[in-house]
């Protein structure tokens, strides 16, 4: 295991919380508002052609545009509930900077599940189940690891997933979300090892990129619902 530092910096801890509380992310309502227009324009050439089958207990992402802004949505769920755990079971571990970071990003991930549901309305999934059963919340360790995969395993799918997008105005969209998503997972790395700031999960300078089926894989052991993407493109 990784040694953890004990007084992570200043810049560390402003780098998550200065920006947001000046844009609120992108303007919330106002992003939402343009963003559901986005979508409806979308919507009708999503509805053409046929599904594949799913499994009738499962919960299906969708086709096109609306199904890859769901498969975000999804994964966005996953990481609120994880902040949200953290938050409320775990500040005690961390010193005082690390709590605001936590802190900071549990609100940055509130937002962006926030902001998806909303844009999305009646296309969005319904709330999915978590499985955080093999995290141990009294364990720093195992909390700060659990966060870099969901932060690493985010980046992942919004550089696969981009290029998925046919929408412009999606893609623009997901490029800021997938920004804030880089930060959180440099931050967490550095958590870990001091001096791994830049580092990226790859360790080759570059941000790595994963197709949907892989993600949610990965993902699959920490979310009790079953989720089928079928009719996601490829």
């Amino acid at each position: 295991m990784e040694k953890l530092q004990d007084k992570p910096t200043e810049k560390e801890a402003t780098l998550l919380k200065a920006p947001m509380e000046r844009r609120m992310f992108m303007r919330y309502a106002g992003a939402t508002a343009a963003f559901t227009t986005l979508l409806f324009a979308t919507t009708s050439c999503d509805e053409d052609g046929d599904d594949m089958p799913t499994d009738p207990m499962a919960v299906d992402l969708g086709k096109g545009d609306t199904g890859i802004l769901n498969y975000a949505y999804a994964l966005e769920q996953l990481e609120a509930a994880f902040y949200a755990e953290v938050v409320a079971k775990s500040l005690g571990l961390f010193n005082q900077t690390e709590q605001q970071i936590m802190q900071d990003i549990k609100g940055h991930e509130g937002i962006h599940r926030d902001f998806l549901k909303a844009a999305l309305g009646t296309s969005a999934i319904r709330d999915l189940e978590v499985n955080f059963s093999s995290i141990n919340f009294n364990d720093k360790n195992s909390i700060l690891s659990t966060a870099r995969t969901f932060e690493d395993l985010g980046v992942a799918a919004y550089n696969g997933a981009g290029r998925l997008l046919e929408n412009a105005g999606f893609l623009t969209l997901a490029g800021k979300i997938v920004s804030v998503e880089a930060r959180h997972a440099a931050v967490i790395r550095d958590l870990i090892s001091n001096g791994t700031f830049s580092d990226s999960a790859n360790n080759q300078g570059l941000d790595p990129a994963m197709m949907p089926a892989d993600v949610l894989a990965a993902a699959a052991p920490f979310i009790k619902t079953k989720i089928t993407a079928n009719n996601l493109p490829k």
